[in-house]
């Protein structure tokens, strides 16, 4: 009897119910009809912006589904590098940040490139350029190799193991492989979202690198979701929402490899997941055009670089990520300013109407008085 999906007779003919992913695919694609008509009315430098700030998340979170956490500053400066914003520069950047945002504006960039075995090992060499991952060195410009045992994906500690899953033999790899990106190649008559869930579950369920799998059948997603909307500008990232999900991530994984060939759950699983990373998307847009409108307003009004920069940090935190609203203190640590500065600086924003005041507790707060 077999144990995993790749065992069966079947595989990898996928089935799932049409009738159980009807509506949620339904409102998915309502929803991106509409994140991708807001996403055009937004000027070039504010689409940029957006497109930043997706990027950057996208780059953070897949490597923290992985357990790896990057320097969210050096992520940043490599991102402003390559889409030109006035940031580019700014922090030092190592070499997996960068390789990484590479990885990643290429699969939208170059969206209807075909996908091949080269650009897989390239891909997988750039996530890891020292050769090793962590303190093991692993196989590059290669498939995996089976020489220290079958390639499990485990939890526990040692003697009390659990084996969530066993990839392929990597003597079939060769031919798994190849059937992946020849159906990849020619799918394109699918619907694209199911396309992507599908990419995205095929490749992971080969795993046929050491390491890395993970983030690559992310990357993968983000192409095939490129290609379906016809545009190189990122819209969304699905790393941030499976970041905040992962133990239902991981479930529903193991039940589909432990399954039948039906990948019904994984299928509804993705969908309801892209709708919410679209969701949050949609409030990004607003905040985005927010922050338009506020500096328009404001074009003409003379500040320094202080203010400047504590104003776009209360922007970009939106209505409720700036928790207790901005005090002295935060503005101290902020800008290094000193207290005497702090004050002179917050009272003059709030009597130029760039701030509001609010006194209550034990300290004044200041806030934007803004529409999202």
């Amino acid at each position: 009897m077999a144990t995993y999906i790749w065992q069966t007779e079947n595989w990898p003919n996928f089935t799932y119910q049409a009738e159980a992913i009807l509506t949620p695919l339904g409102k998915c694609r309502k929803l991106q009809g509409e994140l991708l008509q807001q996403l055009a009315t937004l000027d070039e430098n504010f689409s940029l912006e957006a497109e930043a700030t997706l990027l950057e998340a996208e780059a953070l979170r897949t490597s923290e589904i992985e357990g790896i956490q990057l320097n969210p500053q050096s992520v940043r400066s490599s991102v402003a590098k390559k889409l030109g914003l006035e940031d580019a520069g700014i922090g030092k950047v190592g070499q997996y940040e960068e390789n990484l945002v590479d990885i990643l504006l290429e699969a939208t960039l170059n969206k209807n490139a075909p996908l091949t075995e080269e650009t897989l090992f390239s891909w997988h060499a750039a996530l890891f350029p020292t050769g090793y991952s962590g303190r093991h060195k692993i196989q590059i410009g290669h498939w995996r190799s089976d020489e220290k045992g079958a390639m499990q994906v485990i939890s526990g500690r040692p003697g009390k193991q659990i084996i969530h899953y066993e990839a392929p033999p990597a003597e079939r790899l060769p031919k798994e492989v190849g059937s992946f990106l020849e159906w990849f190649a020619t799918a394109n008559e699918k619907d694209g979202i199911i396309r992507a869930a599908i990419a995205h579950f095929w490749f992971v369920t080969i795993h046929p690198f050491d390491d890395g799998n993970g983030r690559l059948a992310r990357i993968i997603t983000d192409m095939t979701m490129a290609q379906d909307e016809q545009t190189s500008r990122r819209a969304y990232s699905i790393s941030a929402q499976i970041a905040g999900n992962r133990k239902a991530y991981y479930q529903v994984l193991e039940q589909t490899q432990k399954g039948d060939g039906n990948i019904t759950e994984w299928l509804v699983w993705f969908i309801n997941t892209l709708e919410q990373a679209m969701l949050k998307s949609k409030d990004l847009i607003k905040q985005t055009l927010a922050k338009a409108d506020f500096w328009k307003t404001h074009a003409t009004t003379p500040i320094n670089d202080r203010q400047r920069k504590v104003l776009n940090k209360l922007l970009d935190a939106g209505l409720d990520g700036f928790e207790g609203g901005l005090t002295n203190k935060k503005y101290i640590a902020m800008t290094k300013a000193s207290s005497a500065t702090a004050t002179r600086d917050l009272v003059d924003l709030v009597e130029k109407g760039m701030l509001e005041k609010s006194a209550g507790g034990r300290s004044t707060t200041y806030y934007i008085e803004i529409t999202y």
